[in-house]
Protein backbone atom coordinates (compact mmCIF):
# COMPACT_ATOMS: atom_id res chain seq x y z
CA UNK A 1 0.00 0.00 0.00
CA UNK A 2 1.40 3.34 -0.98
CA UNK A 3 1.12 6.45 1.17
CA UNK A 4 -1.19 9.17 -0.04
CA UNK A 5 0.54 12.55 -0.17
CA UNK A 6 -2.65 14.35 0.79
CA UNK A 7 -3.27 12.69 4.12
CA UNK A 8 -1.26 10.73 6.64
CA UNK A 9 -4.46 8.86 7.42
CA UNK A 10 -4.97 7.54 3.89
CA UNK A 11 -3.31 5.27 1.38
CA UNK A 12 -3.99 3.75 -1.99
CA UNK A 13 -3.92 0.32 -3.60
CA UNK A 14 -3.64 -0.65 -7.22
CA UNK A 15 -6.33 -3.20 -8.02
CA UNK A 16 -6.63 -4.29 -11.61
CA UNK A 17 -6.84 -1.18 -13.79
CA UNK A 18 -7.81 1.14 -10.94
CA UNK A 19 -6.19 2.78 -7.96
CA UNK A 20 -8.46 2.64 -4.93
CA UNK A 21 -8.08 5.01 -1.99
CA UNK A 22 -7.89 3.39 1.44
CA UNK A 23 -9.11 5.43 4.40
CA UNK A 24 -7.53 4.97 7.83
CA UNK A 25 -5.39 2.01 6.72
CA UNK A 26 -3.81 1.68 10.16
CA UNK A 27 -7.19 1.26 11.87
CA UNK A 28 -7.00 -1.96 13.90
CA UNK A 29 -9.94 -4.22 13.05
CA UNK A 30 -8.80 -7.38 14.84
CA UNK A 31 -7.13 -6.69 18.19
CA UNK A 32 -3.77 -8.29 18.86
CA UNK A 33 -3.86 -11.59 20.74
CA UNK A 34 -0.82 -12.83 22.61
CA UNK A 35 2.63 -11.86 21.41
CA UNK A 36 2.20 -12.39 17.70
CA UNK A 37 -0.28 -11.20 15.13
CA UNK A 38 -0.86 -12.13 11.52
CA UNK A 39 2.36 -12.92 9.70
CA UNK A 40 3.03 -11.04 6.52
CA UNK A 41 1.12 -8.05 7.88
CA UNK A 42 1.18 -5.16 5.48
CA UNK A 43 0.49 -2.41 7.92
CA UNK A 44 1.12 -3.22 11.53
CA UNK A 45 3.98 -5.61 12.16
CA UNK A 46 3.67 -8.69 14.33
CA UNK A 47 1.82 -8.58 17.59
CA UNK A 48 -0.03 -5.32 17.01
CA UNK A 49 -3.29 -6.50 15.56
CA UNK A 50 -4.80 -6.87 12.11
CA UNK A 51 -5.51 -3.57 10.37
CA UNK A 52 -7.70 -2.37 7.54
CA UNK A 53 -4.55 -2.34 5.39
CA UNK A 54 -4.11 -6.04 6.19
CA UNK A 55 -7.74 -6.73 5.30
CA UNK A 56 -7.38 -4.91 1.99
CA UNK A 57 -4.19 -6.81 1.21
CA UNK A 58 -5.89 -10.14 1.95
CA UNK A 59 -8.72 -9.44 -0.47
CA UNK A 60 -6.40 -8.00 -3.10
CA UNK A 61 -4.19 -11.08 -2.93
CA UNK A 62 -7.03 -13.63 -3.17
CA UNK A 63 -9.03 -11.69 -5.76
CA UNK A 64 -8.15 -13.96 -8.69
CA UNK A 65 -9.51 -16.96 -6.77
CA UNK A 66 -12.43 -15.25 -5.07
CA UNK A 67 -13.92 -13.19 -7.89
CA UNK A 68 -15.21 -16.16 -9.93
CA UNK A 69 -17.26 -17.10 -6.85
CA UNK A 70 -18.70 -13.57 -6.53
CA UNK A 71 -19.18 -12.46 -10.11
CA UNK A 72 -22.71 -11.46 -10.99
CA UNK A 73 -24.13 -12.16 -7.52
CA UNK A 74 -25.93 -9.74 -5.21
CA UNK A 75 -24.02 -9.48 -1.94
CA UNK A 76 -24.71 -8.81 1.69
CA UNK A 77 -21.82 -7.12 3.47
CA UNK A 78 -20.83 -7.84 7.06
CA UNK A 79 -19.15 -4.60 8.12
CA UNK A 80 -17.24 -3.69 11.27
CA UNK A 81 -16.25 -0.01 10.83
CA UNK A 82 -14.74 0.14 14.33
CA UNK A 83 -13.29 -3.34 14.31
CA UNK A 84 -14.46 -6.48 16.07
CA UNK A 85 -14.92 -4.61 19.33
CA UNK A 86 -17.41 -2.19 17.75
CA UNK A 87 -20.89 -2.63 16.28
CA UNK A 88 -21.60 -4.95 13.36
CA UNK A 89 -23.66 -3.98 10.33
CA UNK A 90 -25.27 -6.48 7.96
CA UNK A 91 -25.74 -4.34 4.88
CA UNK A 92 -27.68 -5.39 1.78
CA UNK A 93 -27.91 -2.05 0.02
CA UNK A 94 -24.88 -0.42 -1.54
CA UNK A 95 -22.70 1.54 0.91
CA UNK A 96 -22.32 5.30 0.82
CA UNK A 97 -20.02 6.80 -1.82
CA UNK A 98 -20.35 3.65 -3.92
CA UNK A 99 -18.27 4.35 -7.05
CA UNK A 100 -20.02 4.71 -10.39
CA UNK A 101 -17.65 2.17 -11.95
CA UNK A 102 -18.71 -0.60 -9.52
CA UNK A 103 -21.60 -2.83 -10.52
CA UNK A 104 -24.86 -2.85 -8.59
CA UNK A 105 -28.09 -4.81 -8.95
CA UNK A 106 -31.58 -3.67 -8.02
CA UNK A 107 -33.37 -6.79 -6.77
CA UNK A 108 -37.08 -7.19 -5.98
CA UNK A 109 -38.19 -7.71 -2.42
CA UNK A 110 -41.59 -7.71 -0.76
CA UNK A 111 -42.90 -4.16 -0.95
CA UNK A 112 -40.05 -2.74 -3.01
CA UNK A 113 -36.47 -3.29 -4.12
CA UNK A 114 -32.95 -3.40 -2.68
CA UNK A 115 -29.91 -2.21 -4.59
CA UNK A 116 -27.13 -4.69 -3.78
CA UNK A 117 -23.43 -4.38 -4.47
CA UNK A 118 -22.10 -6.84 -7.04
CA UNK A 119 -18.38 -7.58 -7.03
CA UNK A 120 -17.06 -8.38 -10.50
CA UNK A 121 -13.52 -7.04 -10.25
CA UNK A 122 -10.60 -6.58 -7.88
CA UNK A 123 -11.15 -2.84 -7.54
CA UNK A 124 -14.68 -3.35 -6.20
CA UNK A 125 -13.40 -6.01 -3.81
CA UNK A 126 -10.77 -3.61 -2.47
CA UNK A 127 -13.27 -0.74 -2.25
CA UNK A 128 -15.64 -2.88 -0.17
CA UNK A 129 -12.77 -3.97 2.07
CA UNK A 130 -12.04 -0.27 2.62
CA UNK A 131 -15.64 -0.01 3.83
CA UNK A 132 -14.57 -2.44 6.61
CA UNK A 133 -16.39 -5.35 5.00
CA UNK A 134 -14.94 -8.25 6.96
CA UNK A 135 -17.15 -10.96 5.43
CA UNK A 136 -18.87 -11.24 2.06
CA UNK A 137 -22.16 -13.15 1.99
CA UNK A 138 -23.32 -14.09 -1.51
CA UNK A 139 -26.62 -15.04 -3.06
CA UNK A 140 -26.84 -18.57 -4.43
CA UNK A 141 -28.20 -17.15 -7.68
CA UNK A 142 -26.97 -14.44 -9.99
CA UNK A 143 -28.60 -11.10 -10.61
CA UNK A 144 -29.56 -11.85 -14.20
CA UNK A 145 -31.71 -14.85 -13.18
CA UNK A 146 -32.32 -14.45 -9.46
CA UNK A 147 -35.04 -17.08 -9.04
CA UNK A 148 -32.86 -19.87 -10.43
CA UNK A 149 -29.80 -20.70 -8.30
CA UNK A 150 -26.56 -22.06 -9.67
CA UNK A 151 -25.45 -23.26 -6.25
CA UNK A 152 -27.03 -25.72 -3.82
CA UNK A 153 -25.66 -25.38 -0.29
CA UNK A 154 -25.66 -27.78 2.64
CA UNK A 155 -24.47 -26.12 5.87
CA UNK A 156 -23.17 -28.68 8.35
CA UNK A 157 -23.68 -27.08 11.75
CA UNK A 158 -22.30 -29.01 14.76
CA UNK A 159 -23.88 -28.79 18.20
CA UNK A 160 -20.48 -28.05 19.77
CA UNK A 161 -17.24 -26.53 18.53
CA UNK A 162 -15.99 -29.96 17.48
CA UNK A 163 -15.03 -30.63 13.88
CA UNK A 164 -15.03 -34.43 14.00
CA UNK A 165 -18.84 -34.74 13.63
CA UNK A 166 -18.61 -32.27 10.76
CA UNK A 167 -15.93 -34.30 9.01
CA UNK A 168 -17.94 -37.51 9.38
CA UNK A 169 -21.17 -35.90 8.19
CA UNK A 170 -19.49 -34.32 5.16
CA UNK A 171 -18.04 -37.63 4.03
CA UNK A 172 -21.45 -39.30 4.40
CA UNK A 173 -23.06 -36.47 2.45
CA UNK A 174 -20.51 -36.82 -0.30
CA UNK A 175 -21.35 -40.52 -0.57
CA UNK A 176 -25.02 -39.66 -0.96
CA UNK A 177 -24.33 -36.97 -3.55
CA UNK A 178 -22.13 -39.42 -5.45
CA UNK A 179 -25.10 -41.81 -5.54
CA UNK A 180 -27.16 -38.96 -6.97
CA UNK A 181 -24.34 -38.18 -9.45
CA UNK A 182 -23.93 -34.66 -8.20
CA UNK A 183 -20.28 -33.54 -7.96
CA UNK A 184 -19.79 -31.68 -4.69
CA UNK A 185 -17.26 -29.26 -3.22
CA UNK A 186 -16.32 -28.72 0.41
CA UNK A 187 -15.50 -25.42 2.13
CA UNK A 188 -14.55 -24.71 5.71
CA UNK A 189 -16.61 -21.86 7.11
CA UNK A 190 -13.93 -20.24 9.25
CA UNK A 191 -16.33 -20.70 12.17
CA UNK A 192 -17.44 -24.18 13.35
CA UNK A 193 -18.79 -26.01 10.35
CA UNK A 194 -18.48 -26.85 6.71
CA UNK A 195 -20.44 -26.09 3.56
CA UNK A 196 -20.96 -28.74 0.91
CA UNK A 197 -21.78 -27.08 -2.40
CA UNK A 198 -23.19 -28.41 -5.68
CA UNK A 199 -23.05 -26.44 -8.92
CA UNK A 200 -26.43 -26.27 -10.67
CA UNK A 201 -27.49 -25.43 -14.23
CA UNK A 202 -29.90 -22.60 -13.30
CA UNK A 203 -32.93 -24.45 -14.64
CA UNK A 204 -34.54 -25.31 -11.30
CA UNK A 205 -36.31 -22.67 -9.22
CA UNK A 206 -35.43 -22.03 -5.59
CA UNK A 207 -38.50 -23.74 -4.11
CA UNK A 208 -37.69 -26.97 -5.92
CA UNK A 209 -34.00 -26.72 -5.08
CA UNK A 210 -34.73 -26.28 -1.39
CA UNK A 211 -37.25 -29.15 -1.44
CA UNK A 212 -34.61 -31.36 -3.04
CA UNK A 213 -32.00 -30.31 -0.49
CA UNK A 214 -34.39 -30.99 2.40
CA UNK A 215 -35.28 -34.44 1.08
CA UNK A 216 -31.59 -35.26 0.61
CA UNK A 217 -30.86 -34.09 4.15
CA UNK A 218 -33.66 -36.27 5.50
CA UNK A 219 -32.34 -39.32 3.65
CA UNK A 220 -28.90 -38.64 5.10
CA UNK A 221 -30.22 -38.10 8.64
CA UNK A 222 -32.15 -41.39 8.40
CA UNK A 223 -28.87 -43.17 7.67
CA UNK A 224 -27.31 -41.93 10.91
CA UNK A 225 -30.16 -40.68 13.14
CA UNK A 226 -28.04 -40.74 16.31
CA UNK A 227 -25.64 -38.13 14.95
CA UNK A 228 -27.55 -36.17 12.29
CA UNK A 229 -30.79 -34.19 12.28
CA UNK A 230 -32.87 -31.83 10.15
CA UNK A 231 -34.60 -30.31 13.19
CA UNK A 232 -34.54 -26.52 13.00
CA UNK A 233 -35.23 -26.06 16.72
CA UNK A 234 -32.01 -26.19 18.71
CA UNK A 235 -33.68 -27.84 21.70
CA UNK A 236 -34.90 -30.69 19.48
CA UNK A 237 -31.48 -31.61 18.11
CA UNK A 238 -30.29 -33.50 21.21
CA UNK A 239 -26.64 -32.76 20.51
CA UNK A 240 -26.79 -33.93 16.91
CA UNK A 241 -25.27 -32.13 13.93
CA UNK A 242 -27.82 -30.01 12.07
CA UNK A 243 -28.10 -30.43 8.30
CA UNK A 244 -29.11 -26.88 7.40
CA UNK A 245 -30.59 -26.31 3.92
CA UNK A 246 -32.50 -23.09 4.66
CA UNK A 247 -30.06 -20.94 2.69
CA UNK A 248 -31.45 -22.40 -0.52
CA UNK A 249 -34.07 -19.68 -1.02
CA UNK A 250 -34.46 -16.40 -2.86
CA UNK A 251 -32.40 -13.57 -1.34
CA UNK A 252 -30.81 -15.84 1.28
CA UNK A 253 -27.03 -15.79 1.45
CA UNK A 254 -24.08 -18.00 2.29
CA UNK A 255 -20.57 -16.98 3.25
CA UNK A 256 -18.43 -16.54 0.14
CA UNK A 257 -15.22 -18.52 -0.40
CA UNK A 258 -12.10 -16.75 0.90
CA UNK A 259 -14.12 -14.43 3.16
CA UNK A 260 -12.55 -13.46 6.47
CA UNK A 261 -14.67 -14.22 9.51
CA UNK A 262 -14.96 -11.76 12.43
CA UNK A 263 -13.26 -14.06 14.93
CA UNK A 264 -9.99 -14.16 16.80
CA UNK A 265 -7.10 -14.94 14.49
CA UNK A 266 -8.97 -13.81 11.33
CA UNK A 267 -9.96 -17.27 10.06
CA UNK A 268 -11.06 -17.58 6.44
CA UNK A 269 -13.81 -19.60 4.75
CA UNK A 270 -11.66 -21.84 2.58
CA UNK A 271 -12.28 -24.26 -0.31
CA UNK A 272 -10.69 -27.65 0.34
CA UNK A 273 -10.31 -30.93 -1.49
CA UNK A 274 -12.03 -34.09 -0.29
CA UNK A 275 -8.63 -35.64 0.38
CA UNK A 276 -7.82 -32.75 2.69
CA UNK A 277 -11.02 -33.32 4.63
CA UNK A 278 -9.68 -36.68 5.83
CA UNK A 279 -6.64 -34.96 7.37
CA UNK A 280 -7.18 -34.62 11.15
CA UNK A 281 -5.31 -31.30 11.06
CA UNK A 282 -8.04 -29.75 8.92
CA UNK A 283 -10.71 -27.96 10.94
CA UNK A 284 -13.19 -25.17 10.30
CA UNK A 285 -10.58 -22.56 11.26
CA UNK A 286 -7.53 -24.26 9.76
CA UNK A 287 -6.85 -21.38 7.36
CA UNK A 288 -6.48 -17.74 8.26
CA UNK A 289 -5.37 -14.58 6.48
CA UNK A 290 -1.78 -15.69 7.15
CA UNK A 291 -1.85 -18.92 5.15
CA UNK A 292 -4.95 -19.08 2.94
CA UNK A 293 -3.23 -17.78 -0.20
CA UNK A 294 -1.05 -20.88 -0.32
CA UNK A 295 -4.18 -23.03 -0.08
CA UNK A 296 -5.93 -20.99 -2.78
CA UNK A 297 -3.04 -21.56 -5.17
CA UNK A 298 -3.64 -25.32 -5.01
CA UNK A 299 -7.09 -24.74 -6.63
CA UNK A 300 -8.77 -27.47 -4.57
CA UNK A 301 -11.99 -27.36 -6.63
CA UNK A 302 -10.26 -27.69 -10.00
CA UNK A 303 -11.34 -31.33 -10.44
CA UNK A 304 -15.04 -30.45 -10.05
CA UNK A 305 -16.83 -29.92 -13.40
CA UNK A 306 -17.43 -26.23 -14.00
CA UNK A 307 -20.73 -26.92 -15.73
CA UNK A 308 -23.67 -27.07 -13.33
CA UNK A 309 -25.81 -30.18 -13.08
CA UNK A 310 -29.52 -30.59 -13.64
CA UNK A 311 -31.53 -31.67 -10.61
CA UNK A 312 -34.04 -33.64 -12.68
CA UNK A 313 -32.09 -36.93 -12.88
CA UNK A 314 -30.84 -36.45 -9.31
CA UNK A 315 -34.43 -35.99 -8.10
CA UNK A 316 -35.45 -39.30 -9.66
CA UNK A 317 -32.51 -41.08 -8.04
CA UNK A 318 -33.26 -39.46 -4.70
CA UNK A 319 -36.92 -40.46 -4.84
CA UNK A 320 -35.83 -44.05 -5.43
CA UNK A 321 -33.83 -43.93 -2.19
CA UNK A 322 -36.61 -42.52 -0.03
Amino acid sequence: MSADSGSAGEGSVRAGRRTVRIHRPRKVLFPATGSSGPSGSSGTGRGSGFTKADLVEHYRSVARYMLPELKGRPLMLERHPDGLEGPRFMQKNIPGNYPDWARQAEMPKKGGTVTHPVCDDAATLVFLADQATITFHRWLSRADRPDYPDRLDFDLDPAEDDFEPVRAAALLLRELLDELRLPAMAMTTGSKGLHVIVRLDRRTAFDDVRAFAMDAARVLAARDPDRLTTEQRTDARAGRLYLDVQRNAYAQTAVAPFSVRPKEGAPVATPISWDQLTDPAVTARRWTVTNVLEQARTRPWSDIPARGRSLGPARRRLDALR
